[in-house]
């Protein structure tokens, strides 16, 4: 045992004479001296390491605050577009109002005996053969029921059901209990114009009671033909299609309605004209 011992006493002996030897050859061609080799020897992979972790660090810090700008940009970009569509939509609006009031002054230079009362519309009803449009204004601003509604085209709307202080109830073209005298502009033959429900034409009119030897033709103007309620040569719509009755005596025409009920904005209630 004592000769086990006393051999590892010789070997940790040599072996650390070995590594004087080495390190002190190693000071010698360095011109460092033991301590400093061991703080370098020590602290370099430290630094190394330390070094790394910062670079790291940075990286990601740079990334967090890079995203963080460009999550502000995209969200000001956001509202930046947001506003451009509310602007793009204002002048839309503005333009299709500047575009009936051009054509509302043109229609009242021609009729100078129209009293026009303007309103918007705020709600539709279409159920089976009734079609209804409510309005802003009323009784306050001198509608009352019985006055025909038109746009500013001169194209019939639909007759003022009921009215209250400060709304109305238009009955538009397309009900079908809603009948109105007209005339096929270009020929004069006469006929009673109402909303084609009944008859399969559901968002169509239909002119009944026309001759039997009428000459219709696609695309005929057909129009008021005048009477207490209704000026004469208002528009009603255009002729696409024609066709006898189930009786085979009289003719019928199918119309497209001038007035595009679904899409209107505004109409303007015919509070006064002159009976000619």
């Amino acid at each position: 045992m004592r000769h086990f011992f006393s051999t590892r006493v010789r070997v940790v002996l040599v072996a650390s004479v070995l590594i004087a030897v080495v390190l002190a050859v190693i000071s010698g061609l360095t011109g460092m001296s033991l301590p400093d080799m061991f703080v370098k020897g020590v602290l370099s992979p430290i630094r190394t390491g330390a070094s790394k972790l910062t670079d790291q660090a940075e990286q990601i810090y740079s990334y967090m605050f890079r995203y963080e700008a460009l999550a502000a940009e995209n969200e000001a970009l956001k509202e930046q577009i947001s506003q451009m569509q509310d602007d793009a939509r204002v002048a839309d609006s503005v333009s299709r109002e500047n575009d009936r009031l051009r054509d509302l002054l043109e229609l009242t230079s021609t009729n100078e005996d129209y009293k026009l009362v303007d309103a918007y519309i705020y709600s539709w009803s279409s159920v089976d053969y009734t079609s209804t449009i409510t309005v802003s204004k009323g009784q306050n601003a001198g509608i009352e029921t019985g006055m025909c509604a038109i746009t500013a085209n001169g194209e019939v709307v639909g007759l003022v059901i009921e009215a209250g202080s400060n709304y109305a109830v238009i009955k538009t073209v397309l009900d079908s209990s809603l009948e109105i005298s007209a005339t096929i502009a270009a020929s004069g033959y006469n006929g009673m114009v109402s909303g084609g429900y009944f008859t399969g034409l559901d968002g169509m009119l239909r002119m009944d009671y026309l001759p039997t030897n009428a000459v219709i033709r696609n695309n005929d103007q057909v129009v008021t033909s005048g009477s207490t309620v209704y000026p004469r040569d208002l528009i009603m719509g255009y002729v696409v299609d024609a066709g006898f009755d189930d009786t085979g005596v009289a003719k019928f025409a199918v119309l497209k309605p001038a007035a595009d009920i679904d899409t209107l904005e505004q109409v303007f209630i015919l509070t006064e004209f002159n009976v000619g």
